[in-house]
């Protein structure tokens, strides 16, 4: 689904808006065994005691962060602690790489040194083009790591390069990230849901 006609001299009214997130949320049904096959993922991943890496850029930075916090800290239930990194935080790093290597490499650069066997890489990207998202991606894919993917509909370049894509079914970076939030909560519940018994080895 498109967003209504409207421009910055002429925005939605807030009715609008709501119809429009009802709409793009009812379409979000079909997802689901796409959005199961990464819950499975995550957890094998953190059941056999590897680690999750998060990345993105803006909004999907922000979102990273988020994803992390929620696994490594707590979302709704009392467990242990489960491995997750966001590859965005470090300002000495971020800085570092793309000052003397290219802001391409922010992310690749951290995952050449961090990324073992059996970790998970998931990419938020809404357009599915940013050229440190792909550079990422196509180091994962090099050396075997499973790769998640949250892009807009289209998938842009990430798509192809993920095990598993979660594409939102919109082509505004706003209602895309409305659903990215909603999937990662529901995959962050139900990889908690997980470990509630059976803690991470």
């Amino acid at each position: 689904m498109n967003a209504p006609s409207t421009s910055p001299l002429n925005p939605p009214t807030w009715s609008a808006v709501l119809r429009e997130h009802v709409a793009l949320v009812s379409a979000l049904e079909a997802a689901g065994p796409t959005l199961d096959a990464i819950v499975d993922a995550i957890v094998t991943c953190l059941r056999a005691g590897r680690c999750v890496y998060i990345l993105g850029n803006g909004g999907s930075a922000a979102d990273a962060q988020h994803i992390a916090a929620e696994l490594l800290g707590r979302f709704k239930a009392e467990r242990s602690a489960l491995p997750a990194l966001a590859l965005t935080t470090d300002s000495s790093t971020l800085t570092a790489i793309a000052n003397d290597l290219g802001y391409e490499r922010v992310f690749s650069r951290q995952l050449e040194g961090l990324l073992r066997p059996g970790d998970v890489v998931w990419a938020l990207s809404t357009s599915g083009n940013s050229p440190n998202v792909i550079a990422a991606a196509e180091l994962v894919r090099s050396r075997g790591n499973t790769l998640i993917g949250f892009t807009g509909r289209a998938g842009g370049r990430l798509a192809p390069f993920c095990t598993h894509a979660f594409r939102a079914p919109h082509t505004s970076s706003d209602r895309i990230q409305e659903c990215h939030q909603l999937a990662y909560h529901y995959i962050c519940e139900r990889a908690e849901a997980a470990f509630r018994d059976s803690p991470p080895s």
